[in-house]
């Protein structure tokens, strides 16, 4: 055993956004001696090949298709074409820069940082072996004790393991490594990380096959969502969605490096050639092989993740767990304030603090873009009865379309519930619903009613005036 090298108040094994927010917390606001260990790069899943490098992408495929609308603007536009290198490059870049940020925040707060692999010896000692802060392995190894401690390693994208072939696609994380566009790709999965690399793809050029194994895709959404999108993916933007869709054997061309699906649909078997890039995005799984957990008796669910109490508690005393390693609402704003809730409660004298998992606003970048919170309307009917739900819902264009020969979707949905008529879901799909949906996020967990919503005077002319006129 590697001899003890430092003890620490708070020891933090992963520092993505739920691992740095608790850290942070702890070691900035109430002086606790803080260590944060990391195997990777800092920021996570969401920094490094997750949230931010994918919204930077979808800005540049939403650029692609506001100068083709340019035209209709009466804008001569002429775009050559899209220079996939340089795009990547400099957006690279400006993640390595988020990279030293992150660092220079740790160093500002006064956590230690720890690179390398942790995995448990017992409730309040690990073994980590040592990295560079480059990610290298050194071969080297240490050992920290602790007061508590925080597993918040995330998660990590799932390759089907009985398709052969399989090996030849990549996931969401080899997205953000390829340093071509692809001309053919196929995505599988009905997720929104399918949805929203696929749109990308699509709106970029790329001929786009998006495999999904039902009739729709976003199926945790309100039937409306759904319904809006998928229409739009086909005929709106000419993607091409494959029902019913089962992969069933890949090979690969050693001359030429290109694919060859094979699958099975709704309309029978088939093959897909010439395939540039093929992606899966069917989930993810929890990032705990080699932490150990069994000889600590950590309990974990069937998936694997670490099973935590509402407030962030495991089953072990003084371990705690959260974000996409704990199976708890998979979005990087939820883990961070998770972790800052649980060291307010560790640290801060703050015994009920913890993070209210309801009312939750979520977005999807897809083209359009999708806001939701709260239930969906199959949902609510369950939850309340359908004699306690009003639906309230618009279907319209945009102003934005108002030159435009194609129209783009938009529309709007409010749940209610009760003789009051609390907001209890609100669903939106548009241009610009993601910008949208933070003010009527506050709203809701505020506990508006629909009459809170018509008491607001409309900002004309816009979209969102539509959700306090509906009638």
């Amino acid at each position: 055993m590697a001899p003890i090298k430092q003890h620490f108040d708070y020891l933090v094994i992963g520092a993505g956004s739920g691992g740095l927010g608790s850290a942070r917390r702890a070691a900035g606001t109430y002086k606790k001696k803080v260590g944060i260990v990391e195997s990777g790069r800092l920021g996570g899943t969401c920094v490094n090949v997750g949230c931010v490098p994918k919204k930077v992408t979808w800005n540049a495929a939403s650029m692609a298709e506001t100068m083709e609308d340019a035209k209709g603007y009466g804008f001569d536009v002429e775009v050559k074409g899209f220079d996939w290198k340089l795009f990547t490059t400099k957006r690279d870049t400006y993640i390595k820069r988020l990279n030293g940020i992150y660092s220079r925040n740790l160093n500002n707060d006064d956590v230690t940082y720890i690179p390398g692999r942790a995995r448990f010896l017992s409730k309040n000692e690990i073994e980590v072996d040592e990295y560079t802060s480059e990610g290298e392995k050194l071969g080297s190894k240490s050992t920290y004790t602790a007061d508590h401690i925080l597993i918040a390693t995330g998660g990590y994208p799932i390759v089907p393991k009985d398709i052969p072939g399989a090996e030849y696609g990549i996931t969401s994380d080899g997205f953000f490594e390829l340093d071509q566009q692809p001309k053919k790709a196929v995505l599988v999965g009905a997720g929104y990380i399918a949805v929203e690399l696929a749109g990308i793809f699509q709106a970029l050029g790329t001929e786009t096959h998006l495999m999904i194994r039902y009739d729709s895709f976003l199926r945790s959404f309100d039937p409306m969502i759904q319904d809006v999108l998928i229409k739009h993916y086909e005929t709106g933007m000419g993607m091409n969605i494959h029902r019913r869709s089962n992969p069933t054997k890949i090979e690969k061309d050693p001359a030429t490096g290109k694919l060859r699906i094979h699958y099975g649909d709704s309309n029978g078997a088939g093959v897909l050639e010439d395939v540039d890039v093929l992606l899966w995005a069917i989930g993810r799984a929890p990032e705990v092989g080699d932490l150990n957990l069994s000889t600590v008796g950590i309990e974990q669910d069937k998936k694997g993740c670490v099973v935590a109490d509402e407030f962030q508690n495991t089953n072990i005393p003084g371990i705690y767990s959260l974000g996409d390693v704990s199976g708890f609402i998979e979005l990087t704003p939820v883990a961070i304030a998770a972790g800052r809730r649980l060291s307010d409660r560790l640290f801060g004298g703050q015994k009920d603090a913890k993070l209210d998992y309801t009312n939750i606003p979520s977005v999807v970048f897809a083209h359009p873009e999708v806001g939701t919170i709260g239930l969906s309307e199959p949902d609510a009917r369950k939850k309340y009865g359908d004699e306690n739900i009003k639906i309230y819902k618009t279907s319209f264009t945009a102003m934005y379309y108002a030159l435009l020969e194609h129209k783009g979707p938009t529309s709007y949905k409010i749940i209610c519930a009760g003789p009051e008529e609390k907001v209890v879901g609100l669903h939106i799909i548009g241009l610009e619903s993601a910008e949208m949906l933070q003010g009527f996020g506050v709203a809701m967990k505020m506990g508006a009613t629909k009459k809170d919503f018509d008491s607001c005077v409309a900002i004309h002319p816009t979209s969102a005036e539509e959700l306090v006129t509906l009638r």
